[in-house]
């Protein structure tokens, strides 16, 4: 398919992969919330950002559900990506374990849950939005039992039930916060004492 020269658009210096092409498509995407809002990106307007035709764009996307859908699992994969990159490489002991989780949480959160929102609110009443939602919920709660694991006396059924609720005040704290409703220290604090609650659940 021939690409289109778009102004404004920075033309492709070399064809790209069909792997490099839907990624550029998806950081176009991301740009294009960032700068405007999900409730105007459609595929036809993301062709002319990214200087392509419209059939490249359907070529990756069929329709502008599974564009959002994408960009959606892409920017939760990016936060649980640093998350997990900072919880390798920073934690030690059981308190620095809590401080970091928390933290960690909340920084990724606050990097990207703007868009992250945007984009959900975009797929409101989705059945496909439920779906993926659930799965993120899912990968997110078997990162947090992974991580507390070696500190916590716990059976695994119920430290992941504890995971579950974590999950779910971790996202309460991160929308609370996207909304203004809390400082991140305020929202890191509260999540860290949650936390803690948890790991010694196990030592009463």
């Amino acid at each position: 398919m021939k690409e289109k020269n778009v102004p404004g658009a920075a033309a492709p210096s070399k064809r790209l992969s069909k792997a490099e092409r839907r990624q550029q498509l998806l950081d176009t995407a991301l740009l294009m919330v960032r700068e405007e809002d999900a409730d105007r990106l459609t595929l036809g307007r993301l062709a002319e950002r990214a200087g392509v035709s419209k059939p490249v764009v359907y070529d990756h996307f069929a329709t502008r559900s599974a564009l959002l859908i994408a960009l959606y699992r892409w920017i939760d994969m990016e936060r649980v990506s640093a998350f997990a990159e900072a919880m390798a490489t920073q934690c030690k002991s059981t308190p620095e374990t809590i401080q970091v989780l928390a933290s960690a949480y909340i920084d990724c959160a606050e990097d990207t849950t703007d868009e992250f929102h945007s984009v959900g609110a975009a797929l409101a009443g989705s059945e496909e939005k439920a779906e993926v939602l659930q799965e993120l919920l899912d990968n997110c709660v078997a990162m947090f039992v992974t991580v507390l694991t070696p500190h916590v006396n716990l059976s695994p059924g119920a430290l992941l039930h504890c995971c579950i609720g974590l999950v779910g005040a971790g996202e309460a704290l991160s929308a609370a916060l996207a909304r203004g409703r809390l400082k991140q220290t305020d929202a890191v604090t509260a999540f860290a004492a949650l936390i803690k609650g948890v790991v010694q659940a196990g030592d009463s």
